[in-house]
């Protein structure tokens, strides 16, 4: 999403590490590009004119006249007015006191609120939480029935709307029957509508005085932008939301709303999602955000998204496999999805610091992700023995497998070749002879 204010702002920061010394000529030269920038990213012009002039009243000042490293020091300030800007610190939900807690998400039609109800629950239920999905939108029977199958691939409870039942009365006895069965969470899907107007509203006041919310997370499409930030003002101003979920924040929106929505509604950003997949929802954090737009990369994130999709045992069963150089197809093929759980290979490599400077030199270097469909649908299409022992690929089978995959032999061929060249790299590294190991990745490599 920021890769074109990324761009700009490293262009600037560029240049202004190249002073010996900064003076207040060229700090105001740096500002007016930063705040193009900013501009042209969608965010708010208030947002903009506030947040340069907090830089302004820093940059020019002793901190950065008598640094050492002048254009770093003004690099850091903007990395810290936009942390600020973005919210400071994470802010949880509020799940303490009476059970069970009420969480009600509101917002436009097609913003994603359903699919980040059961985001959130399946979110909760892996902190060790007992969620409870209520269908609350009856006029679109659809979006009840999408809700009741999204549980299921959450693995959660789901109340059982009857669409002829007004919204206040399916809330309020969906609480009650989630207090019956012991669990402490109700996360409500409301009603909304292609655009704002007095009949939602009124419902969403009168669905807030039957289930007493906790929070009330209005969902905002990240692609909208400044439309995205005004129509959140408009849903706290009619109903008071607690926080703000950014959806589609994976897409080629600019940013604006993510850098304006927090300063303008004084709302904290909670969550946000990053993908289709039920997995796909990070806590928002103020400062790893701002490490991405000015390309620091966000570690703590990869390592979480490690931990939290990568199975542990099968890590280690993987170390003693390389170690005995019993590294199979079926070892890949199980790599391979396990990456891919962690989302697009782009992103993941966009949070190693650093990655955004390389990226253009590695251009037509790194597999996309059809390639990595397509090495799973060849590795598939093998029999059990043929994944242990890839020797015994003969031609008919890799005509058959080639079929099998919907590929070309010549895809199965160059997955083998890719295959046996990966087995003599781990041969070597095992010896500790790294002499004519590739230290960067090598075209075609998986496929």
């Amino acid at each position: 999403m920021f890769e074109n204010l990324q761009k700009r702002l490293d262009a600037v920061f560029k240049r202004l590490k190249g002073y010996g010394r900064l003076t207040e000529e060229n700090i105001q030269d740096a500002l007016r590009e930063v705040r193009l920038a900013l501009l042209e990213a969608d965010v708010n012009y208030k947002v903009v004119k506030d947040f340069i002039k907090r830089i302004k009243e820093r940059a020019v000042g002793s901190e950065v006249m008598e640094s050492l490293t002048p254009g770093q020091q003004v690099v850091k300030i903007v990395h810290d007015e936009l942390i600020e800007l973005l919210g400071r610190s994470a802010s949880p939900l509020s799940l303490a006191g009476r059970t069970p807690v009420v969480i009600m998400l509101i917002g436009l039609q097609g913003s994603g609120k359903t699919t980040t109800s059961a985001k959130i629950a399946r979110f909760l239920k892996k902190k060790g939480r007992r969620p409870y999905l209520v269908p609350a939108d009856v006029a679109r029977p659809a979006a009840i029935k999408q809700l009741m199958a999204l549980s299921g691939q959450a693995g959660v409870d789901c109340y059982e709307t009857e669409a002829k039942e007004p919204p206040q009365e399916i809330a309020r006895k969906a609480i009650m029957q989630a207090s019956l069965k012991g669990l402490d969470t109700v996360i409500i899907d409301t009603a909304g509508r292609l655009h704002i107007d007095e009949a939602l509203m009124g419902e969403l006041r009168a669905m807030k005085e039957t289930a007493s919310p906790q929070e009330i997370l209005f969902v905002a499409d990240a692609m909208t932008g400044q439309d995205a930030v005004n129509i959140a003002r408009s849903f706290d101003e009619a109903v008071g939301i607690t926080g703000i979920v950014l959806t589609k924040i994976e897409g080629d929106a600019r940013g604006g709303a993510a850098l304006s929505i927090r300063a303008v509604t004084q709302k904290p950003i909670k969550f946000i999602g990053v993908g289709e997949k039920l997995n796909d929802l990070e806590v928002f954090y103020p400062d790893r955000l701002a490490n991405r737009i000015l390309g620091m990369g966000d570690v703590l994130s990869l390592i979480e998204k490690a931990t939290e999709e990568i199975d542990q045992k099968k890590a280690l069963e993987l170390q003693e496999k390389l170690k005995k150089n019993a590294f199979t197809l079926e070892d890949f093929r199980d790599q391979l999805k396990q990456i891919r759980r962690m989302g697009s290979l782009q992103d993941i490599l966009n949070m190693i610091p650093g990655f955004n400077k390389l990226s253009k030199k590695m251009k037509g270097l790194l597999p996309d992700e059809k390639e990595l469909i397509h090495i799973e649908a060849i590795i598939n299409s093998m029999t059990p023995e043929e994944r242990t022992n890839y020797k015994i690929i003969n031609a008919s089978r890799r005509r058959r497998i080639a079929k099998g995959s919907g590929t070309s032999v010549q895809d199965v061929n160059k997955l083998l070749k890719n295959y046996t060249q990966m087995q003599k790299m781990f041969k070597k590294i095992k010896k500790g002879n790294l002499k004519g190991l590739p230290f960067s990745i090598p075209k075609g490599l998986f496929g």
